[in-house]
């Protein structure tokens, strides 16, 4: 059946229509695990029409326009960004319900990901206009200038975790910029994005502005990273696929921005407020079962108050329920049945090691049988340097560790290859200052964790986490190049 009623089922956005593919792709529905739709499969001749559709919108070349994209002023740009924002808010509850139903997580969270989407236009809409470039100091007989200016034809690989929100982080920016894209969503949730892309053409974006090519990562995702007429490549991903891209990308020499993940520790001593950060460890691990780059997965916690902590923890987990999305439980199901094995197979390893799982939430009476569920957990008694404190699992699972003093807590935090977040949470300035220079990570938040959501923020990380900086303005920057001018005048 087709959740998309106002569009032609299975089909790619290119050039501002909907064009049936000859093949197709079942998307499954993580709470029951039974076929929810189908999609378009494109394949190399969809991505190399996508990509000539907005190399063609770009330089001016598609539909009958006489101007390119990008010489659109920058502040007739922002305006069309600014009036789409409402009409995401004005779309917002379908929208929730098809995220809901096509990546699992709570009603509630499904809701909070359309509004940051939409905030995420408003955002960049208000900032188009402020790219400034600079005058340098130069010779007398010199004016000096720096520009910036689009790459051009930006491609987009994202995810299935956040497919509504990263659509916004990534597409609104390199709109704004004066870009083109070709965005390729992830196989297994992008109902969200293509109803997304239908508003922006129902809303008067130019053809071939925006192409939207669902398919799989190793079909559609690999042909658009190795496509020799891309200017700019984003990618959101496992560092193994990011890897790949990057190689991929680097053969026609196109710069990339590559978000990877993480294993995020929360560092609390014992001065903290424990209200705070028994809330904020809580959410930090199980929203959107866990299936979150930027999730705390990590809790170290101060030798003198570690018992006390544990105590409080346990009883907070206990009382967690897992159910499908539409329930709005505290968890929902991981996305597909291969999540669930991988990340099952990996924790009997733990407790085959001696990880003991110290607490444990519950799946609802009516959960279906055939959902992927995985219960959120805290384990504890875990060996230094086992696994599950350096890998990233990916679900509700939360690994604690002790520590006696700050020295031994940055080394914890920092042991591992990954560095996207951390938490630090203490009322000691000085410890504050001393932890956030210390700890090796693209974002550290104090006596907070995320920063709800920090659409205004810098963010990415380092390691095996990626590089480059998506959100706020220097995510806008990131999809403009610099070009110097140096003018002799005498």
């Amino acid at each position: 059946m087709s959740l998309l009623p106002d569009m032609p089922p299975c089909a790619a956005l290119i050039a501002g229509e909907w064009t049936p593919t000859p093949h197709q792709l079942s998307v499954e529905a993580p709470g029951t695990g039974k076929v929810l739709t189908e999609i378009a499969r494109c394949q190399a001749a969809q991505v190399e029409e996508a990509v000539a559709a907005a190399r063609q919108a770009f330089d001016g070349r598609l539909g009958g326009h006489s101007r390119e994209w990008h010489a659109w002023s920058a502040r007739r740009r922002g305006e069309w960004l600014f009036s789409f924002a409402a009409v995401i808010e004005a779309n917002a509850e379908t929208l929730a319900a098809l995220e809901c139903a096509d990546t699992g997580k709570p009603i509630s969270q499904a809701r909070g990901d359309i509004a940051a989407c939409a905030r995420y236009f408003r955002f960049y809409a208000g900032a188009a206009d402020k790219l400034h470039g600079e005058t340098i100091p130069f010779d007398n007989d010199y004016a000096v200038m720096t520009l910036r200016e689009p790459f051009g034809v930006c491609a987009q690989i994202i995810p299935w975790n956040y497919p509504a929100q990263i659509f916004g982080r990534c597409v609104a920016a390199a709109l704004a910029a004066g870009n083109t894209v070709v965005l390729k969503p992830a196989e297994e949730a992008c109902l969200s994005v293509l109803r997304l892309a239908q508003l922006a053409r129902e809303h008067g974006l130019p053809p071939g502005v925006l192409n939207v090519i669902p398919g799989l990562g190793s079909e559609a995702g690999a042909a658009l990273a190795a496509h020799s007429r891309i200017d700019h490549l984003s990618f959101t991903g496992s560092p193994a696929t990011g890897t790949l891209v990057a190689q991929s990308a680097a053969a026609h020499h196109v710069p990339v921005t590559l978000e990877l993940g993480g294993k995020s520790p929360q560092v609390l001593f014992a001065d903290a407020d424990m209200d705070a950060v028994l809330a904020a460890v809580v959410r930090g691990i199980v929203q959107n079962a866990g299936q979150t780059c930027s999730a705390g997965s990590r809790l170290l916690i101060e030798a003198s108050c570690f018992d006390a902590v544990l105590s409080r923890l346990a009883a907070r987990f206990s009382e967690l329920r897992c159910d499908v999305g539409e329930n709005d439980p505290d968890c929902g199901p991981l996305i597909n049945a291969r999540q669930r094995a991988t990340l099952e197979e990996r924790l009997a390893a733990a407790r085959a090691d001696g990880v003991r799982v110290l607490a444990e939430g519950r799946l609802a009476e009516q959960a279906p049988a055939g959902g992927h569920f995985v219960v959120p957990q805290v384990l504890v008694d875990i060996p230094d340097g086992h696994a599950v404190l350096s890998e990233e699992l990916f679900g509700p699972v939360l690994a604690v560790q002790r520590f006696d003093n700050e020295d031994e807590a940055v080394r914890l935090a920092n042991a591992t290859d990954f560095g996207l977040c951390a938490g630090v949470w203490t009322r000691d300035g000085g410890r504050q200052l001393r932890l956030a220079k210390r700890i090796r990570s693209g974002q550290v938040f104090v006596n907070n964790y995320g920063a709800a959501g920090g659409i205004e923020l810098p963010f990415g990380g380092v390691g095996r986490s990626g590089h480059g900086r998506e959100k706020g303005f220097e995510g806008l920057k990131s999809y403009t190049r610099i070009k110097t001018v140096a003018i002799r005048h005498g």
